[in-house]
């Protein structure tokens, strides 16, 4: 009887543990679920592809949207007081991550989420230290870090005059509003010294006056640099009409302006960039790391894309040595 008594007792002990473990399971499985918070200043091509490649990093490692994924994606449509107000509601919200989409996003953002432990990465973001993001790009001891799409602006201004010599004069379209534009502009001056060029700058603090500025460049400059700015890549059709009617190169800071008619860049791919950030996400919501401690990560790989579709409409020529250069050439 005693060893009855002690052979059922022992099934009880494992039966308990079995259903505690069970439990264990169901507890660990629902804590894998992630309410993660996007905000983007406007949707233009570039920033919707760094978007997308960090949701596509999340669902390759298990996260999809309506299953233990809970997106709230919410678009400022370029206007200030909206991004505030939203960067505000969210931050309320105290979701478990915080994807900002360029400067003024990561910008409003890290106002509202100061003095919270909610983790923020941040992409499309082109001077982190410079926008009072981070500390330093090796330490950013806030609650912030991620990608920054500085661009190889060097290498880009060279590739105007690799494209055409005789180019003189760059006219530059920006936001003079936006802290990454002022940045890449006073860089490009920076270089256009070493290259004997001279820059000529168009202001547009909107959409609806970046046609004005990129005519205001015509019989002025030779050939037109488009940076990382929300503005005027939000409106490049404008300046690649403009330059087509004038025939003016058009060299822009990355890819997706080249799909769109730029001529060619040295540049940045933004799907690629999101990737990047999804990964440095996946660390901070594993518990492997902390935002103030991973360093903002820079897109490596650079490639010489070449557009021949907008040359020709730009009546532009390439030069075969420039040709043989990319990787990367749309016709």
């Amino acid at each position: 009887m005693r060893k009855i008594l002690s052979i059922a007792l022992s099934i009880l002990i494992i039966s308990t543990l079995i259903l505690s473990g069970c439990g264990s399971s169901s507890s660990a499985s629902a804590s894998s679920s992630l309410n993660l918070g996007i905000v983007q200043i406007v949707e233009h091509p570039s920033l919707d592809a760094a978007r997308q490649g960090f949701l596509d990093v999340l669902a390759e490692n298990g996260y999809k949207e309506g299953d233990n994924l809970v997106v709230n994606y919410e678009n400022a449509q370029g206007d200030m007081p909206t991004l505030n107000s939203i960067a505000q509601s969210m931050a309320g919200d105290k979701p478990d991550v915080i994807l900002a989409i360029a400067t003024p996003s990561a910008q409003a953002v890290a106002n509202a989420t100061k003095g919270t432990s909610i983790p923020v990465l941040f992409t499309a973001v082109t001077d982190p230290v410079a926008a009072g993001l981070v500390e330093s790009m090796e330490k950013p001891n806030t609650n912030l870090t991620g990608t920054t799409d500085m661009a190889p602006i060097a290498d880009q201004i060279k590739l105007i005059k690799d494209i055409d010599p005789s180019v003189k004069n760059v006219g530059i379209i920006y936001n003079s509003g936006e802290v990454n534009s002022v940045v890449q502009v006073e860089m490009v001056k920076e270089v256009a010294k070493d290259l004997g060029l001279e820059i000529v700058e168009a202001v547009a603090t909107s959409t609806s006056e970046v046609d004005q500025a990129a005519k205001s460049l015509v019989g002025k400059v030779d050939a037109i640099y488009v940076p990382t700015d929300n503005v005027a890549v939000t409106a490049l059709e404008a300046i690649v009409q403009v330059a087509e009617n004038n025939s003016i190169l058009l060299v822009s800071a990355e890819k997706d302006s080249v799909n769109r008619g730029t001529v060619a860049t040295i540049g940045l791919d933004y799907y690629k960039l999101g990737r990047q950030t999804g990964e440095m996400a996946l660390k901070i919501i594993a518990g492997e790391a902390k935002p103030q401690d991973m360093p903002v990560e820079v897109q490596e790989q650079n490639d010489v894309i070449i557009n021949l579709k907008a040359a020709k409409a730009l009546n532009v020529s390439i030069p075969k040595e420039v040709l043989d250069r990319a990787v990367e050439i749309i016709e």
